[in-house]
């Protein structure tokens, strides 16, 4: 019998996009599986919806707002899987996804991390643009997380295949965060892996520019958030491997953090710029166009960030 895998759908006020997820989902080739939706609290049809796939195998399980990471470790501690495929409900599957990675897991084995080749869409896969991603390679765990940090690169979740092995040594995810949750827990999975392995035969499809969407909310709470995600990692990292090299890495994230959050985080900044500074400073610039470049090399980056801050985003 082939090794079960477990889809792990957190959900919520998903209603327009998770039944197209959960036909995804139900679509993979790979047939040893189970799908588990946790209905976070929704406000819309996102429940019923997902109640209406129950006939076809999919398990619905519900919890008051509690937010995705809550959902994905109540969909984990549900589950049976011997593998985990973790998938938002606004995002989608290639059908041979997991057929693909498993293919070459029954090769390499359960320890490493598999990631597969992922693009964005907007409205439907036709959108898609299959710009290669520079994270999806076969990589060292330390050198693939210190280059993603120093770059400022993203892997998309659901890209990623793990064994339930893989991922009970990691830990389950961490439920004081919202934004980047996804970051800080993969960078558990990743060093605790034997390393990351890349399967170029397996697709999967993140939904870009959805309006409200967590990605996009940048309260406080957030920007906290995402500030504690990059700490929690730099700290996991440099207790693995403290170099120059993971150091830069880490200063060019922290810099990047604080342009991002400049003026609205100003205690937030300072926390940025001292670890900037104790990893021997960053040579990493705030994108912008020429006034905001001229005005940033003149007047210095923060009076620029204000500037923009008042008059709107500069084109010119």
């Amino acid at each position: 019998m082939k090794p079960l895998v477990s889809i792990l759908i957190p959900a919520h006020n998903a209603a327009p996009w998770v039944a197209a997820t959960l036909e995804s989902a139900l679509a993979q080739t790979w047939e040893d599986k189970e799908i588990i939706v946790v209905d976070d609290g929704s406000t819309d049809r996102t429940l019923e919806i997902a109640k209406s796939f129950v006939p076809r195998g999919v398990r619905v399980l519900a919890q008051s707002n509690r937010g995705a990471s809550a959902a994905r470790n109540l969909a984990w501690a549900n589950s049976t899987g011997d593998w985990l495929q973790f998938l938002d409900a606004d995002d989608l599957l290639d059908p041979h996804k997991i057929s693909a990675q498993m293919a070459l897991a029954g090769k390499l084995g359960p320890g490493f991390a598999y990631c597969a080749r992922w693009t964005r869409f907007t409205e439907t896969i036709a959108d898609s643009d299959f710009t290669p991603q520079p994270l999806c390679r076969d990589a060292d765990p330390v050198k693939w997380l210190a280059i993603k940090l120093r770059d400022n690169l993203m892997m998309h979740p659901a890209a990623w295949l793990v064994s339930r092995a893989l991922a009970d040594r990691a830990g389950t995810w961490d439920t004081s965060l919202t934004l980047d949750d996804d970051g800080e827990f993969f960078s558990r999975v990743v060093l605790a892996s034997d390393g990351i392995r890349h399967c170029d035969a397996a697709i999967s499809y993140y939904r870009s520019n959805i309006r409200g969407s967590l990605s996009r909310r940048k309260t406080s709470v957030a920007w906290q958030s995402a500030f504690e995600s990059l700490k929690m990692t730099g700290d996991r990292l440099l207790a693995r491997n403290a170099t120059s090299s993971t150091e830069e890495s880490l200063a060019n994230a922290f810099q990047r953090l604080a342009f991002a959050m400049y003026p609205d985080e100003p205690t937030l900044v300072r926390k940025c710029e001292y670890f900037v500074k104790l990893f021997g400073g960053s040579r990493v610039e705030p994108g912008g166009g020429p006034i905001f470049t001229f005005v940033s090399r003149t007047l210095g980056w923060k009076a620029a960030r204000l500037l923009r801050h008042y008059r709107g985003s500069w084109s010119s």
